[in-house]
């Protein structure tokens, strides 16, 4: 990121190299029927509550692609998120310019061998808890957590957006696409 400072600060900011990011929404009910949103930067997650795994059915624009993965958790990652905890769970480093969202398994157990999905990002994704009561899920947009979750709705929100702002030496665009090269 920026390194800290003060000096010169119009100057950088003229030369700032700026980067346009739209959100995801994130929507869910809880197993009680009260419906939250919330907004997310970098993915919305869900992750298990307990030991036992949470097994989910994942719908992408209402049709039913996975009818049970049963894993930690699934997580749906923008470009800018697509190198933090999608990252870590072994999920794709997408380009910040890359119309895409990543759908990654977390710690997946069935379907084995199931790594995840790159989507264009004018879908929605829903995700239905199955046995909700029993295998309880949170549901985390950044960092705004709703516990026992049965159901949650993401897209992306194309009537926001942030403009992030970086000095030309520390662009995040580039820092992404090196990303994929770290050994």
């Amino acid at each position: 990121m920026n390194e800290w400072r003060l000096d010169q600060l119009g100057e950088r900011l003229d030369g700032a190299k700026a980067i346009r990011v739209a959100p995801l929404t994130m929507s869910a009910t809880t197993i009680d029927g009260e419906m939250l949103t919330h907004a997310a930067i970098n993915e919305v997650s869900l992750l298990r509550e307990t030991r036992q795994t949470a097994k989910i059915e994942v719908s992408v624009n209402r049709r039913v692609v996975m009818p049970e993965l049963v894993a930690d958790g699934v997580l749906v990652a923008t470009p800018a998120g697509s190198t933090a905890y999608n990252l870590s769970a072994n999920g794709p480093i997408l380009p910040l310019a890359a119309k895409m969202l990543a759908l990654t398994p977390i710690s997946p157990f069935r379907p084995r061998r199931w790594s995840g999905a790159i989507l264009p990002d004018d879908v929605s994704v829903s995700l239905r808890v199955l046995e909700a009561a029993n295998r309880p899920v949170s549901a985390v947009a950044d960092q705004f957590e709703v516990r026992d979750v049965a159901t949650v709705d993401v897209t992306l929100d194309r009537e926001h957006s942030l403009t992030l702002l970086f000095d030309p030496e520390h662009a995040l665009d580039e820092r992404i696409a090196m990303e994929q090269f770290a050994t």
